[in-house]
């Protein structure tokens, strides 16, 4: 549009169209966009032939079966007198606890393999059931542990209960035979025991299995060859003695045992003594080794004990840590303060007394001279003369020779002063039954008697009534040998080991004549060492012997030392051996 002025009152316009006609043409992609779908319709038949299908008939399998039937045996000869014997067995009042009414079942071993067996154990009803239902009556009703006891010992063919002492193995064994003679397990049974233990045996199967007929072999040579041939008493108990004197009538395979059972099992730790060849060529189909010591000294006792179980299970070539978990299935080990939680506890203290002038005279000159003497024998001195010279000074330690004066007994007077003024007793253990006659000597006014090896076997149950009934008895004189195992002396709070035994495991059975299931109260222990003495260094290998046991059972770690070896003995006077000089035995 242009604006053009004629006049100065007059605007003139003129319009103008400036449009340019233009045609548009789609091309390139956009003549795609605007073009429209074009869509081509086929049609096809779709019928064809009917799929041909085959039906195979799938018969159910029925699964695999397998059937056991455990029978109902009849009841052996024996039992026939069973009511009558029970009747007279109070029944037992369950635990008050509710923890401890549980079910305890049986224990078979790991290495069963037929299925048979497995389900045989395991059907088996709750060993408390047979008490609750009145199938067996028992005088007492036992620890739960004590259940599981039995339940460890009645499937195996090979087992050690090797619980510690005071905790009822007498009564867990007899109560797993008790079961596998009513349950036709077993028919022949032979107990071996050393001969102080045989009347504590049979005592204890007339309190738990009454029913079961017992016989003693005892006698003659011709009263126990009838007595061997017994066909209608299915235990037969013998003392370690017998072995030797009737080898020929043991080991004869016509007179096969279902069981045979060692009581204090530690006998036959010897591999090369007369009474394990003996006892390991007993023909028998199960083997039990009842024991609270299977190891003293050294990982050998074990090795002795397995070759009576399990002949060739065990090799020398194991470490501790090897040969605990080689184990582990065959043994059951408990100990009090473990199952007994209130259990009285035991109270030691170490008595450690300074010799009199008389006695450190003499020992002073004893073990001078001694020493002087075995220095002198050089490449002849043997193990046995030094042992020879520790026995000697052990006992100068205990009473002058000359004079009799002894400072251990001014120490255990004034003790025994206190302890009968309370009306309790005591037990006094000593390694030397001379030892203890001089003692009571000095101390008889306190009321004592005596129980050792020179006390006939007849009397000794005498004895043991005498100082648990009499009233004015107050102190029993035991030897280590004849009074360290097998008695019940619960009732009594004091133990004095008036001198060491070489075995810690041997002074523990002696402790624990006292310290066990029904004691009353704490029991004080009393170990006398006479100081600056061959007791004292005694004293440390006993204490690094106790390291052994707890080594192997807890499957780990190795000990200091292994037990009072050649080499330590030597080692307590510093002395020359043919293999070159040794430090004293720390």
């Amino acid at each position: 549009m242009s604006n053009h002025l004629t006049n100065a009152d007059s605007l003139a316009i003129t319009s103008l169209d400036l449009t340019i006609p233009v045609d548009t043409h789609a091309t390139g992609w956009q003549v795609a966009m605007h073009r429209p779908p074009k869509f081509e319709v086929q049609q096809f038949d779709l019928q064809a032939d009917a799929v041909h299908s085959i039906s195979i008939p799938i018969k159910q399998r029925r699964p695999r079966v397998h059937s056991y039937y455990f029978p109902e045996l009849p009841e052996p000869e024996f039992a026939k007198d069973r009511d009558k014997a029970q009747a007279a067995i109070a029944k037992p009042k369950p635990p008050a606890d509710p923890a401890q009414r549980r079910a305890t079942r049986m224990r078979p071993p790991t290495d069963i393999i037929k299925l048979g067996d497995r389900l045989y154990y395991t059907l088996q009803p709750p060993l408390e059931s047979l008490i609750s239902n009145g199938s067996l009556k028992m005088p007492f009703h036992p620890f739960p542990y004590q259940f599981t006891g039995v339940a460890f010992l009645y499937p195996r063919y090979a087992a050690i209960l090797a619980d510690e002492m005071g905790l009822g193995k007498t009564m867990q064994a007899i109560t797993a035979i008790r079961l596998l003679l009513h349950a036709g397990e077993v028919r022949q049974l032979l107990l071996i025991c050393p001969k102080p233990l045989v009347s504590n045996w049979k005592r204890e199967f007339n309190l738990w299995a009454p029913e079961l007929p017992l016989t003693i072999i005892e006698g003659d040579q011709a009263k126990r060859e009838w007595q061997w041939r017994l066909p209608q008493s299915p235990i037969k108990i013998a003392n370690y003695e017998l072995l030797m004197r009737d080898e020929a009538l043991i080991t004869d395979r016509d007179s096969k045992f279902d069981l045979v059972v060692l009581d204090e099992a530690q006998r036959i730790k010897n591999r090369s003594s007369t009474t394990s060849k003996v006892a390991r060529a007993i023909p028998r189909n199960r083997s039990w080794a009842l024991t609270g010591t299977p190891v003293e000294n050294s990982p050998e006792d074990l090795h002795g004990i397995f070759e009576f179980l399990a002949p060739g299970y065990l090799h020398s070539e194991m470490n501790l840590r090897g040969l605990g978990q080689a184990v582990g299935d065959y043994i059951l080990r408990r100990k009090k303060d473990e199952v007994l939680t209130d259990m009285p506890p035991k109270l030691f203290r170490d008595a450690e007394v300074d010799l009199t002038p008389a006695q450190r005279e003499t020992y002073d000159l004893a073990e001078g001279d001694g020493v002087v003497r075995l220095t002198e024998m050089g490449h002849e001195l043997t193990v046995q003369h030094v042992f020879e010279l520790v026995l000697r000074l052990k006992q100068i330690c205990n009473f002058d020779p000359a004079t009799d004066e002894s400072a251990k007994v001014e120490r255990i007077e004034a003790d025994l002063e206190e302890i009968v003024a309370s009306g309790e007793k005591a037990i006094i253990f000593s390694q030397w039954v001379e030892s203890l006659l001089k003692l009571r000597k000095r101390i008889d006014r306190f009321g004592c008697t005596e129980y050792h090896g020179k006390i006939p076997t007849k009397r000794r149950e005498g004895v043991i009534d005498q100082f648990k009934n009499d009233p004015n008895t107050h102190v029993i004189l035991m030897s280590y040998g004849a009074g360290s195992v097998g008695l019940n002396l619960q009732f009594c709070r004091y133990v004095f080991l008036f001198d060491r035994w070489w075995n810690p495991a041997v002074e523990d059975q002696a402790i624990n004549r006292a310290h066990r299931i029904g004691a009353k109260g704490s029991v004080t222990v009393t170990r006398f060492i006479a100081t600056e003495t061959i007791e004292e260094r005694i004293n440390q290998v006993l204490e690094e012997k106790r390291q052994l046991f707890e080594t192997i059972f807890s499957e780990a770690g190795s000990p200091g030392r292994t037990g009072m070896s050649q080499d330590e003995i030597f080692g307590l006077f510093d002395l020359h051996t043919p293999k070159g000089r040794l430090g004293r035995a720390a």
